[in-house]
């Protein structure tokens, strides 16, 4: 295995390990008495965003260097559309649940990979993301006692569709652009989308708003680790990783948020751990 390989699927398990933390104080932030709406949440995330790459930018010389503006604009949109119905989904249903059916969109990745960057995963790479998904797929059934679908459920089916655009877009815009400049236009572009979703009153409180702008940072730091890592690896190589998203959230919400866990459920966690540890070992094309 290159060290740049490893290095990118260390990077993927990090931002697993960030955007499951965000989703669980996305989760509380959103519950009766904290304030904070899906559409405030939003919003102060790409505002400290956009606020951080900049303080990177002023530190780093040469790190801002824009090139493909037409796919790091569609990033930006599409990845503000994830980010308000994640965030909507995640204020209505347990963390569990929306991280579980907003991950689909690894799969929808794949998909849409075959066709809008003529990549060609191994047997293997399909075999482990097949794997993968049963297991997130018996979470997802028998983790929350079976699951109804309302809106909460029908917004984190969403935001997984456009997220597989994203994650295309983030795979093609990573040959000419770096992490950095990409997150910034992330957060310029989805900015004025999420926007109309917070013009109601703010909340209070230091509490809340510490909780706020942490979620804000592991936003950020699990955004540049994804892109960092995309600009290294397939996105059907990546997809087998990011199943661990959705497990780490659903683990992390049980002593955090409370939220109930079942036998089969954990049997579907080392599945897809087991699918991951397939994919990785024998999942890449080698060069010939």
């Amino acid at each position: 295995m290159s060290r740049h390989r490893f290095a990118a699927r260390l990077q993927l398990a990090g931002s697993a390990l960030c955007f499951g933390l965000m989703a669980i104080l996305a989760r509380k932030l959103t519950l009766p008495g904290m304030g904070f709406t899906a559409g405030h949440l939003s919003v102060l995330r790409f505002v400290v965003g956009a606020l951080l790459s900049l303080a990177a930018f002023g530190l780093v010389p040469g790190l801002y260097r824009p090139s493909n503006y037409r796919l790091l604009v569609t990033r930006g949109l599409s990845g503000g559309a994830v980010v308000a119905l994640y965030f909507y989904a995640l204020a209505h249903i347990p963390a569990g649940e929306a991280g579980i059916l907003y991950n689909m969109y690894p799969v929808i990745a794949t998909a849409l990979s075959l066709v809008l960057l003529k990549e060609r995963p191994a047997i293997h790479l399909w075999l482990a993301l097949l794997a993968a998904s049963l297991g997130v797929g018996m979470v997802l059934g028998t983790g929350h006692g079976g699951f109804g679908f309302g809106r909460g459920e029908l917004a984190a089916l969403a935001a997984a569709g456009f997220a597989a655009a994203s994650a295309n877009a983030i795979r093609a815009v990573r040959y000419t652009d770096n992490a950095s400049t990409i997150y910034f236009f992330f957060c310029l572009a989805g900015l004025p989308v999420v926007l109309p979703f917070a013009l109601t009153p703010l909340p209070g409180g230091l509490l809340p708003w510490t909780l706020a702008i942490l979620m804000s940072l592991l936003a950020y730091g699990g955004q540049i680790l994804m892109s960092r890592a995309y600009g290294t690896l397939s996105v059907s190589e990546a997809a087998v990783w990011l199943q661990l998203l959705p497990i780490t959230q659903y683990l992390l919400a049980v002593p955090l948020l409370e939220e109930r866990v079942s036998a089969p459920g954990l049997a579907g966690v080392l599945i897809t751990v087991a699918g991951v540890a397939y994919g990785t070992v024998f999942g890449h094309r080698r060069r010939a």
